[in-house]
């Protein structure tokens, strides 16, 4: 049956609006990365397999094709003054291509270009210094990283180039117990990998036995060539570990990131989280239908945890920032194309 998708998939992605490709290297797109990724999804897009990009040399839009259908990913890795016009000639050359997880200008810019625009989720960010986890709304934050000191657990940052197959195999254990096992999902995440991508950090949680229990990796956010942020990227534990594991971790993260003078953390996207009208012109059946996948046990249960993991970002009381979805008809074929792409179906 696959290789019978295969073949469809091909002559549909066959028929889709011809868009010039840019073949940037890996080096060309960490480079304009770290001169304008100041958003979640901006490292990803760099370093993510499958995409491709829709660039003029100074910046550009990765995106994915499925049924026939251009997804952008993202905000525009561009100058921001530069980013409007990046999105309208994309626009233009990719024939209603959707754009996924953008941020506000992004969505501000598409509506004047006609586009209907809608909620997709939160991605809540720390704003640091000033967010130290005092008081008592995160005390239990601050409970967690207690009880794993006191009870003999080692927190710390781990180096690109140590424990890589213990990292593998502990990866390796919690796909088996995931929901989907057979494969990961894809595009707004990208696969795992036990190496370290350039610029990314890693935290680590050992037992008191020395077993690796928990790892935490970090994408970069950058500005002029600056380092002035992280967001979580991947998370793995074993399936025993103590329900402290990430909570702690991430703390002790955070912390870390705090003292070297780090301005940001964001947590990344809780999918479907409090999705209201958008204040744009959009469509009110796929914020429906959105409400609905949030809130059906049949999805959280067989499809996604959707509701576990906003209920795990929101322990840390950061700033909830809405993201957007963007589409200029939304009609089920090509909605059908978006989850085939990330995988979700």
């Amino acid at each position: 049956m696959a290789p019978l998708r295969i073949y469809f998939d091909r002559l549909l992605d066959a028929v889709a609006p011809k868009v010039p490709r840019r073949e940037l290297t890996d080096g060309e797109r960490l480079a304009l990365v770290r001169r304008h990724g100041d958003f979640s999804l901006a490292y990803s897009t760099a370093v993510q397999k499958k995409l491709s990009y829709f660039s003029d040399g100074d910046g550009y839009i990765a995106f994915g094709t499925k049924m026939s259908r251009h997804f952008a990913l993202g905000d525009p890795v561009a100058d921001p003054a530069d980013r409007p016009a990046y999105i309208k000639r994309f626009v233009e050359a990719a024939g209603r291509p959707w754009f996924v997880q953008i941020g506000a200008d992004t969505a501000k810019v598409l509506t004047g270009l006609g586009y209907q625009v809608n909620r997709l989720g939160i991605d809540t960010r720390l704003l640091l210094p000033a967010h130290d986890f005092s008081g008592k709304r995160n005390e239990t934050v601050r409970y967690s990283e207690r009880w794993l000191t006191k009870k003999g657990f080692t927190l710390a940052e781990g180096r690109a180039d140590i424990l890589q197959e213990e990292i593998k195999q502990l990866s390796a254990d919690w796909r088996k117990e995931r929901i989907i096992k057979r494969w990961e999902m894809g595009f707004l995440n990208r696969r795992f990998s036990e190496e370290l991508g350039a610029d990314m950090r890693r935290f680590l949680l050992h037992s008191p036995e020395g077993r690796l229990l928990a790892i935490l990796d970090f994408d970069p956010l950058f500005r002029d060539g600056k380092v002035i942020g992280y967001t979580t990227s991947f998370k793995r534990k074993q399936v025993d570990a103590t329900p402290h594991a990430e909570i702690g971790l991430t703390k002790f993260a955070v912390d870390r990131f705090r003292e070297e003078g780090i301005s940001q953390v964001t947590l990344g996207l809780s999918p479907l989280l409090d999705i209201e009208p958008s204040g744009f012109a959009e469509s009110d059946f796929w914020r429906n239908a959105f409400q609905r996948a949030y809130n059906s046990p049949w999805v959280n249960r067989s499809r996604f945890n959707l509701q576990g993991q906003a209920a795990f970002k929101r322990r840390f009381h950061g700033v909830e920032e809405p993201t957007y979805i963007a589409f200029r008809k939304g009609t089920f074929v090509e909605m059908l194309g978006l989850l085939r792409l990330i995988k979700a179906i």
